[in-house]
């Protein structure tokens, strides 16, 4: 069993696990599968074998689960952004409220109340803000194209790379994540390129002119693209973007950012605007946030202002409350909750983001809120409390990784009567939670799914200090 280049054969797909990996058994030995639907028997090839674990693509579907839909997008099975597409939507909601369920009480083995239902999206498609595509000179060749056989020229892709392929991009024509003008405007950089020989990026060689196009299309209307090339062409560059705002009159906001790193982050890059005001507004609620070209918001909007709501819902703010906001980033669940606060306190690391956080509580009129840049362990002391009051309601919303163990103790020493924990991983929320279990019960759990067809699960803990 242990050997490689095993195929295990006609297995019973029986439910879902962590990470959407549909799950089996093999003589009590679990088997995680990609690709599968409970209710499928299949063949697996395994791609790692361990004692008491393997782990296995699809290689065959013998029967087909009765829960399996037809997948809407033309990419599925090769881009790896939206796995779940076989699988009705609410049945994703099933095994999302499962996974959350299992690692709270698992990781967490926490007494918990009801779990309370999961709060599903209104629109399953087009409901992203945001999307980064790579510029290649490298494009993936589809499985039936390697099958065909013959020679395949190298050929330019803009798309989304190739998941654990760090050089391959996968030439996406339509992609079904955000509305128009998303494909239109990738299109046509595509396609002038193409025309009029500009060079697509080379990853492993690090050299070409088209490297990366951000786009974000806003519930507001606005249109904000910022084109990234990996060297300087003033003439093809110019041409490009006048050609891409004639095509796309709908663009509000173009910028270009010449990056010559080796990477394609843009963080400490300085975008240059070319047309429009530099930056785009968008609203949650009627609360009104300036997004610039390097801003963190929400990426699914109308999603983002409910997942807001359950939260101020299990603050429980009666319009006196002092509230604590970490992680707040550009302060946008701290200004959401402000109305029914007395003060918003937000502190976070990232000192630009601060500098957005004050913008945009201005912007909304906002006088009670204050932000501060740097590490809560440091930030909130003695001294820090006395001046500016200790939190009565602490909302905490961590990275992937969750919070630092230090900052738990933080947490603990603090105080506030109620504690909200968003959290976009379950699984490091409930080792979280269980070292908040010293002080703190947990009193309403909920789900938010931010993500159709992908396996990222949101989740809302409401946390009370102990008598």
């Amino acid at each position: 069993m242990r050997k490689k280049n095993i195929t295990l054969e006609k297995l019973t797909v029986l439910d879902y696990a962590a990470e959407g990996k549909a799950l089996s058994r093999v003589e009590g030995k679990v088997i995680f599968i990609e690709g599968a639907v409970p209710g499928d028997v299949v063949d697996v090839r395994l791609t790692k074998n361990k004692k008491d674990w393997a782990e296995g693509k699809v290689q065959r579907i013998h029967h087909y689960s009765e829960d399996r839909v037809t997948p809407f997008c033309d990419h599925f099975g090769v881009c790896g952004g939206c796995k779940w597409q076989m699988l009705p939507y609410e049945k994703q909601l099933q095994y999302k409220q499962q996974e959350v369920e299992q690692h709270l009480k698992r990781i967490g083995k926490l007494a918990l109340p009801a779990i309370e239902p999961i709060l599903g999206c209104a629109e399953t498609r087009f409901y992203r803000n945001k999307l980064e595509f790579t510029a290649s000179n490298r494009r993936y060749l589809l499985p039936r194209e390697v099958e065909a056989g013959g020679e395949i020229p190298a050929e330019n892709a803009i798309g989304f790379h190739v998941p654990r392929i760090f050089d391959k991009v996968i030439d996406i024509h339509t992609c079904h994540l955000m509305h128009e003008p998303a494909n239109i405007i990738r299109n046509t950089i595509r396609d002038y390129a193409g025309e009029h020989g500009l060079s697509f990026y080379d990853i492993r060689e690090h050299h070409g002119f088209l490297r990366t196009v951000i786009v974000r299309v806003l519930t507001t209307g606005e249109v904000m693209v910022n084109v990234a090339f990996g060297q300087e062409d003033k003439s093809a560059r110019k041409g490009l973007l006048d050609h891409l705002l004639q095509k796309v009159p709908a663009i509000t906001t173009l910028l270009y950012t010449i990056n010559t790193k080796w990477n394609d982050s843009l963080h400490d890059q300085e975008p240059k605007v070319y047309h429009g005001k530099g930056y785009a507004m968008e609203t949650l609620e009627d609360f009104r946030f300036k997004i610039s070209p390097k801003s963190f918001f929400q990426t699914n909007t109308r999603q983002g202002e409910r997942l807001y709501q359950v939260t101020r819902e299990f603050a429980e703010l009666s319009g006196s409350e002092t509230v604590y906001d970490l992680y707040c980033g550009t302060g946008s669940i701290g200004i959401f909750l402000s109305r029914q606060a007395a003060k918003i306190i937000g502190v976070e690391v990232v000192a630009d983001a601060i500098e957005d956080a004050k913008e945009n509580a201005a912007l909304n009129g906002i006088g009670h809120a204050e932000f501060f840049a740097g590490d809560v362990i440091d930030i909130c002391n003695d001294e820090f409390f006395a001046t500016h009051g200790r939190p009565d309601v602490i909302i905490t919303d961590p990275p992937r990784a969750g919070m630092h163990e230090k900052l738990v103790q933080k947490i603990l020493e603090m105080e506030a009567p109620t504690v909200v924990y968003v959290s976009c991983n379950p699984a490091t929320q409930a080792r979280d939670l269980h070292l908040l279990d010293a002080r703190y019960a947990v009193t309403r759990v909920r789900p938010v799914d931010m993500f159709p067809h992908t396996h990222h699960i949101e989740n809302v803990v409401q946390l009370k200090l102990r008598k």
